[in-house]
């Protein structure tokens, strides 16, 4: 199993920015109107990039610095963990982004300035969750063996 590779992130943004927009045309061609991006459901996201990044830091310092080993099954799962985040996030950064495109036009109305500034935070929190998932997939590597 290699690295998450740069093009299978960007795709995957490219992805989540047209299913981001289609939402919100889908929405309004059904009589609908866009969802409100809730500050609750940023807030989920930041603690699932804390819980990442933090199991990112934890395992590098495992077997990085310490050189101490860590169960195989253990490590699959944090491997697997950083791979989908990594991917998780880049659908959601593109996600938001193509959401909030739709509303670029319209920033003088509140409503649709509120879901661009939300939209732009949660696209933020989207690039960390994917940066924090490459750190943990980077952590699982491992380590040279020593010459000695």
């Amino acid at each position: 199993m290699g690295p998450t590779r740069f093009s299978a992130l960007a795709v995957a943004s490219v992805l989540g920015a047209l299913g981001g927009y289609a939402l919100v045309v889908i929405t309004e061609a059904l009589g609908g109107t866009a969802p409100p991006v809730r500050w609750a459901s940023v807030g989920a996201l930041v603690a699932i990039a804390g819980v990442v990044g933090g199991l990112a830091v934890s395992t590098y310092r495992t077997l990085q610095r310490d050189r101490r080993r860590i169960d195989p099954g253990r490590a699959v799962n944090l491997l697997l963990l950083g791979k989908a985040s990594a991917l998780v996030g880049a659908v959601i950064a593109g996600g938001y982004v193509g959401f909030a495109l739709h509303f670029v036009d319209d920033l003088n109305a509140q409503l649709p300035r509120q879901r661009v500034i939300g939209s732009a935070v949660a696209a933020v929190v989207g690039v960390v969750i994917g940066i924090s998932g490459l750190l943990l997939e980077r952590a699982c590597r491992v380590p040279a063996a020593d010459e000695e």
